[in-house]
This record gives structure tokens, sequence and C-alpha cells, in this order.
């Protein structure tokens, strides 16, 4: 007997390992963990309107937000499992997924232009190749990160012809007004901000290269949640569709949370974020595989990684959404 209960209990532990969704899913959903960003204006209205906390609350879970200051937080937050749900721009999470970091990528929640790379008003610097020998600020592990690796791959050079600067998107804004570095990869709205009220010249723009801004979810809580991860995008629908309707609202919130002024709130809603699009299709997987083959061709993702796996591993496009 005592043989026959060894067997079983090896079973048990061998189906909770090979099938980890199943017994995640035996334990009853106690909250839902989201992030926020000020690159996610959907995230914004989401959190002040309490949508979720509304859908949710009849079945006693509560919801906890968390800001992310860039894909790399949000990442390292998914990662770490201290989020479920995160914001990033599809590169950075291509990029997070080839390093083993377990997520899927189910919705889009923006269109933006949102880096460029941008350097002082006064500064000689005009063109890409401008930038070697030059101190260049940016934030590893994220869009404007890839953005800047893919301009210099364009423009012949590699990350050994500048002396990258590593700093967090407000950081590195701040570096660049201050002198410290030539030029900077940068961020909406810190990126709008330099503009509006320092003169910051945007010497170099691309916007087919900026992936979309895409929502991902812990791969665990996908397999073990999938009834609340539907809902969840079903919610977040809802906010997109309102802030497409009503901008006035929009733009009050995210003054509210920023404290930026009408004109830098503009320049980033107005002029280069476009909320119309909700799942991911095929040009979201062909910008997210040609910033993969970019950095793969540039070497900051290892030959031996088949990219175009990667991406489909990424996407998950079966989480239903509302059709009205």
């Amino acid at each position: 007997m005592s043989r026959i209960s060894r067997r079983a209990v090896a079973a048990i532990i061998a189906v909770s390992v090979l099938v980890p969704g199943a017994a995640y899913a035996a334990d009853p959903l106690k909250e839902i963990r989201l992030d926020w960003a000020t690159y996610n204006p959907v995230s914004m209205i989401l959190k002040q309107k309490g949508l979720l906390e509304k859908e949710f609350a009849k079945d006693g879970i509560s919801v906890v937000w968390v800001q992310s200051a860039g894909s790399n937080k949000a990442l390292e937050f998914l990662n770490a499992g201290s989020i479920d749900f995160g914001s990033t721009a599809g590169s950075a999470a291509l990029v997070a997924r080839i390093n083993g970091n377990p997520i899927r990528s189910i919705y889009v929640y923006s269109r933006p232009e949102w880096t460029a790379l941008v350097t002082s008003k006064d500064s000689k610097i005009a063109t890409v190749a401008d930038l070697k020998g030059k101190r260049v600020a940016v934030t590893r592990g994220t869009d404007p990160h890839i953005f800047l690796v893919r301009a210099l791959l364009d423009a012949g050079l590699t990350g050994k012809d500048i002396t990258p600067v590593l700093l967090q998107h407000a950081d590195g804004k701040t570096a660049l007004i201050r002198g410290d570095v030539d030029a900077w990869a940068g961020l909406d709205p810190m990126m709008a901000q330099a503009e509006v009220e320092d003169g910051a010249k945007l010497f170099f723009r691309k916007p087919d290269a900026n992936t979309w801004g895409i929502l991902n979810v812990r791969e665990q809580f996908l397999k073990g949640y999938p009834d609340a991860v539907r809902r969840v995008l079903a919610v977040y629908e809802e906010a997109r569709k309102y802030s497409l309707a009503n901008y006035d609202d929009l733009k009050k919130t995210f003054i509210a949370v920023t404290k930026l002024p009408e004109a830098v709130v503009d320049k980033q809603l107005k002029e280069r974020t476009e909320l119309t699009h909700s799942r991911i299709g095929a040009p979201q997987r062909a910008s997210i595989l040609a910033a993969g083959l970019a950095l793969q061709q540039a070497g900051v993702v290892d030959a031996k990684v088949d990219v175009k796996a990667t991406v489909d591993a990424l996407i998950d496009d079966q989480v239903p959404l509302p059709t009205n």
C-alpha cells in the first residue's frame, strides 16, 4: 500500500508541474493587479473611472494599480509576478519573451509615435550619423532603446559608436536639458514637454519604427483565469472607446495626473497618439517581427533565436473582444 501511495503522490505532483494553469486556477481569484502609465492614456481613464473595480466588485475581487515608468519596468513587474497585466511597446514585449519572460500580448491600447531621437535646441546634431562619439541617454529594454538601435543600424553605426547613458525616461530628459548628454532617445509625455518648454528638437523621427502600445498578461494568469482576462479586456475596450469619443475628459484626466500644461498634453495625445485599434492583427505582428529582425541584425538578439516563432509564442489573439 505504501508503494501505491507513493506512486499516487508522484502522479499528483507530476500533473501539477506539467499543468500549472490547472493548479493555479483551483485557487479563487482575490485580486487583479494592473499597471497604469503616462504612455498608456487608456489605462489612466480606466483607473480614474474605476471601471474595473465596478466590474469585479460583485465577485469580491479587488483591483490593484501599479505605475510603470517605462516598458522595462512593466516587464520587470510582470516577470516578478507583481502585476498580472502590463503596458509595453510591442518590441519590448518581444525582447522580454526572447529573454524568458513568460508573457502573452493580448490587446492594442494605442498606435503611438511616442519616441524619436531628441537633442537640445542649440545642438549641432542634425542626423543619426552625427551621434558618433556622442553621449546618448536611453532606457534599456524599451521602444526608445530599440528605436535608437535600429536608427544606428540604418545609419551604418552600432551601439559601440556612441556612449549610452542608461537612465529612466524622465531622467534622460533632465540629463538632455542640463547638457549632461548630447542626445536622448525620448518618450512622451517627457519628449513633448522638452519640445514645448525647452525648445528640444526631434532630429530623427520614423513613425513606422514605433511599435504598437500592447497590453500583456502573465501566461500563468491567462491559463488560470481566462474568463477574468476576457472581462478585463472588455472593460479596457470600454475605456478605449470612451477615450476616443471624449477627448476633453481624456485630456483633463491626463493633466490631473501628470500636472503637465495643455500644450504638452495636446502634442502627445492629439498629434502622436491614435486610439482606433484594439485587436492584435497582421499590422501589429508585422511591426513586432520587423523590430525583432532588426535587433537580430544589429546583434542585440542572438542569431540562433527564431524571431518569428517567438512572435507567434508571444501574441495571443484568441481572447474575444466585444463586437459593439
